[in-house]
């Protein structure tokens, strides 16, 4: 396989540090991107050794709500590698547990402008870049919600990611005969600091069954992310979902905690949510 080129939004921590840090090991470039400089130096000065086959790791500051600043993160890729391969729209927030009335304007907004608005322009400048350069592959990245399911505290979170899927399934049939493939990457219930603060919550109970939820379904970075980089450099067809936790895996886990106990949780996890 050649050398590709991997952009990795909202990638100076948690998922989006964990995959480029599998691709760098993997002998392929990276282009990572935060909010601010300062986080995107470190994560370069951290990401950089893991580099092999004279792969390299680069950066740039990007806020992903923001057209231009996504437009640079692009040129930044093309600037360093000749080109961008591979484009994973990882970046996305989320938020206490707040049931509908609760709801506050500013996660509201915060949330649909990163998680949805943010991935719709990222793609678009993607799209657009990657027709000019005879082609590439597009990940949009799935979560809570993407298949309609419902929990109490989540409808704002589920929201974007079920607009997500809608998004994705409709761009796929307006690109699918194009030379850009657009996929889903799904990557599971993984403790990042991003799902700690989902375990907030002013309802006991809610907080509770998350917990206990959590200790059944997730999963670390580290377990997730060399499975979830295998499968982004290998040629996908369009509308590929690469999915660490599926429905069926969901089950046996349940299945198996009425006998043994799974416990992924810290007391350091339990602190910080």
């Amino acid at each position: 396989m050649s050398t590709l080129s991997v952009v990795i939004t909202g990638s100076t921590r948690g998922i989006g540090k964990g995959l480029a840090a599998e691709v760098l090991k993997r002998g392929h470039n990276v282009i990572i991107s935060g909010r601010t400089r300062q986080a995107v130096d470190a994560a370069v000065a951290e990401l950089s050794p893991l580099a092999t086959a004279g792969a390299r790791v680069t950066g740039a500051p990007c806020d992903v709500a923001n057209r231009d600043q996504l437009q640079q993160l692009w040129d930044a890729g093309v600037a360093a590698f000749g080109r961008v391969d591979i484009w994973v729209n990882n970046a996305g927030i989320s938020h206490p547990r707040q049931r509908a009335g609760e709801m506050r304007e500013a996660d509201i907004k915060g949330v649909q402008q990163i998680n949805l608005l943010g991935m719709m322009l990222a793609t678009q400048i993607a799209l657009h870049g990657m027709r000019k350069q005879g082609g590439g592959t597009i990940y949009n990245m799935e979560g809570f919600g993407s298949n309609g399911m419902i929990t109490p505290g989540m409808s704002l979170y589920g929201a974007s990611k079920f607009a997500l899927t809608y998004f994705n399934k409709a761009l796929l049939g307006e690109t699918r005969k194009g030379p850009v493939k657009i996929c889903y990457l799904s990557p599971g219930i993984v403790i990042t600091d991003l799902l700690k603060r989902d375990m907030g919550s002013n309802n006991p109970k809610d907080l509770a069954r998350t917990r206990r939820v959590y200790n059944v379904l997730a999963d670390r970075v580290e377990t997730v992310t060399p499975w979830l980089a295998e499968r982004i450099l290998q040629p996908q067809k369009a509308g590929s979902r690469i999915a660490w936790l599926t429905g069926g895996k969901a089950g046996r886990r349940f299945f198996m905690s009425l006998f043994r106990k799974r416990q992924v949780l810290t007391d350091a996890d339990f602190a910080e949510g």
